[in-house]
């Protein structure tokens, strides 16, 4: 038992003592020290102020490059400690190191990722669901490079212990930073600094392989208010035959848990099927069924064309002219159907 002991002493003094602290300054800084014939500290500070001002050690950055693949786009310290650190951060290095050269912050290419990681995620889902709804479309895009995926893909990184930020109030004109929207900010740093350093291709790349590689529950975006006058609406526009419901199967009609399954037919196709403890509830499911099987309708993985494919691979001008590329654009789909729009009955079109 001392001998295992022992080796576990032994393994934590070398842990420590390999660990570098030369970039971490000791703690209390020389403004808590006392000054000469005085007995009170010439100024205070909060040891987890101190140590939020402490840059991140040079090995945590270097060993993150490399974590997420991006050792040759991230290639000196001064551009990953960029990368981590939100513009929220200067406030209190104001405050506190007034003297102290700024650090360079991500709010500029935090800006310019969450407009490319918008745009590739709108033309995935736009090409891989052609028949989704406008509104759910928007939910989609949001729930694949929204700021709470950002920030969850920025913990799984390991970006956490980097991130320098500061938390603040927000007000009228300017809302309040938090944790989450701190953390957010990299991965769209990311994104912006392999488009500059690289191509748009290769950050369509880094946002497919770390965002829209997950699946997204879409069922649950898509909610209908009345399910049977837009699948009727639906039928219409396709000049489809006017949708009918029929009685599939049924038990227990005549006891305390009857169950009813229907199905609603434009002429001999089956639209959509549902069941119900009573027949209007089964009716209902089976046309919001109908629907979800056309909303949701998705084109093939290999047949899948995105208009970012047509811009040119590198460094450089993205309208410069380039050979023949394989590239056919989707086809127009029928418009969604909008009905009961601000509180009307009408049905109308958009």
């Amino acid at each position: 038992m001392g001998h295992v002991q022992r080796r576990l002493a032994s393994t934590t003094a070398k842990l420590a003592s390999s660990l570098s602290t030369a970039h971490l300054q000791k703690f209390p800084p020389k403004e808590l020290l006392f000054a000469k014939g005085r007995e009170i500290p010439t100024a205070t500070i909060d040891p987890d102020t101190w140590a939020s001002l402490q840059p991140p050690p040079p090995t945590a950055l270097s060993a993150f490059a490399h974590r997420i693949g991006l050792s040759s786009v991230l290639n000196s310290t001064e551009a990953i400690q960029q990368i981590c650190t939100h513009p929220s951060f200067l406030q209190l290095l104001k405050q506190h190191k007034p003297h102290e050269q700024e650090s360079a912050t991500n709010g500029q290419l935090a800006a310019i990722g969450n407009s490319l990681m918008g745009l590739f995620a709108t033309e995935y889902v736009r090409a891989t669901y052609p028949h989704l709804p406008t509104r759910v479309m928007k939910a989609a895009v949001t729930a694949h490079v929204g700021p709470l995926p950002c920030a969850n893909v920025a913990q799984e990184m390991g970006a956490t212990p980097l991130l320098r930020w500061h938390r603040s109030r927000g007000t009228l004109l300017k809302p309040g930073v938090l944790h989450s929207d701190a953390l957010a900010s990299i991965p769209r740093a990311l994104t912006a600094l392999v488009y500059q350093r690289r191509s748009l291709p290769s950050a369509r790349q880094f946002v497919h392989s770390y965002f829209l590689s997950r699946e997204v529950d879409l069922r649950g975006m898509i909610k209908f208010l009345d399910p049977k006058k837009a699948l009727l609406e639906m039928v219409k526009k396709f000049q489809r035959e006017l949708p009918k419901s029929r009685l599939l199967k049924e038990t227990g009609r005549f006891s305390n848990s009857p169950v009813f399954v229907v199905g609603i037919f434009s002429g001999e196709d089956q639209l959509g099927e549902g069941f119900g403890s009573s027949l209007k509830m089964a009716e209902y499911r089976a046309a919001e069924d109908a629907l979800l099987r056309v909303y949701l309708s998705r084109t093939p993985p290999h047949l899948v064309q995105l208009p970012s494919q047509t811009f040119p691979v590198g460094v450089g001008d993205v309208y410069r002219k380039l050979p023949e590329v394989d590239y056919k654009a989707a086809d127009l789909v029928e418009s969604e159907i909008m009905y009961a729009s601000s509180g009307n009955s009408f049905t109308r079109s958009s």
